[in-house]
């Protein structure tokens, strides 16, 4: 069996991962995969969050996406984001503030579309919030 699979990280504006990956990590919509080479043929919805990969050297590269399409292929993965920013890119500061704002506005909610633009927005806050925490805990901060 190999011991490394092409992945390939897309998004909307552009192609922001490539390359031979051992391990890949992503929050599908009924909980996180698990992807190594040899791996079943596959193709699931993934919900907003981290996408972690693990490269042929054992470097380990955190991304978040905002949903999308996971692929897998016998010698290829590929995840088709709307949305795909490498953790290290994101600013907890403004993911806090919007996790922050869209709670608030939950709670004052006046109609039913007010209710779910907000749930979304605290989704979307919460999932850049889960890639920032994965990504220090893997710098050990």
């Amino acid at each position: 069996m190999t011991s490394t699979v092409q992945c390939e990280i897309v998004s909307a504006e552009s192609s922001i991962f490539s390359g031979s990956v051992e391990m890949i990590i992503a929050t599908g919509i009924i909980g996180d995969l698990g992807i190594a080479p040899g791996h079943a043929p596959l193709l699931t919805q993934l919900s907003p969050g981290p996408v972690r990969v693990v490269t042929k050297d054992g470097d380990e590269e955190v991304f978040y996406v905002s949903g999308g399409i996971l692929e897998v292929q016998p010698k290829m993965v590929t995840i088709l984001a709307d949305t795909a920013v490498r953790a290290h890119d994101l600013d907890e500061a403004a993911a806090e503030e919007a996790r922050k704002n869209a709670e608030t506005n939950l709670h004052n909610q006046q109609s039913e579309i007010d209710y779910s633009t907000a749930a979304s927005h605290l989704a979307e806050a919460a999932a850049q919030l889960r890639a920032i925490r994965q990504l220090k805990n893997k710098l050990g901060r």
